[in-house]
């Protein structure tokens, strides 16, 4: 029986490696996820504005380019990407007459539904993984997470 210190140290990865094989990684990924998509018009910078419509309710434009980490002009073409689609509306913000409060339209709600119906194929998939290899895409996530922050 062999006990976790006799196990072999495994040589940390090169770091221009690690970038290499991190950003393959994520492109083939992103290509599956991509072919999974309802509808292929819809970019997943939209998918990713909607959900956060979806999870967090109706916001400013602003606010939604906080939470996306965007800057506001790139949020600006999204939505309004998004609004000729008839997948977000706006409104006057209730309080400043200067802002809009943007919020998924009954179309947009539909199309986060497929999404979800679709993301189906990447649960299916992490069901095949080992519980210790779902921990460590967890731990992954998490630390995709920080690198983002900065």
């Amino acid at each position: 029986m062999r006990y976790a210190n006799d196990m072999p140290k495994t040589v940390p990865m090169p770091v221009g490696t690690l970038s290499s094989s991190l950003r393959l990684a994520v492109v083939r990924l992103n290509r599956c996820l991509r072919s999974q998509r309802a509808d292929p018009s819809v970019t997943l910078t939209h998918i990713a504005a909607l959900n956060t419509l979806d999870r967090f309710g109706p916001m400013t434009p602003g606010g939604l380019a906080a939470q996306e980490k965007v800057q506001p002009p790139s949020m600006t073409r999204v939505l309004a990407s998004l609004e000729e689609r008839g997948l977000v509306a706006r409104a006057p913000h209730p309080t400043d007459g200067r802002q809009v409060i943007v919020a998924l339209t009954d179309a947009g709600t539909k199309l986060i539904e497929e999404v979800r119906a679709r993301e189906a194929w990447l649960s299916q998939r992490l069901k095949q993984l080992s519980e210790e290899d779902r921990e460590t895409l967890r731990e992954a996530i998490e630390v995709i997470n920080k690198l983002m922050e900065t």
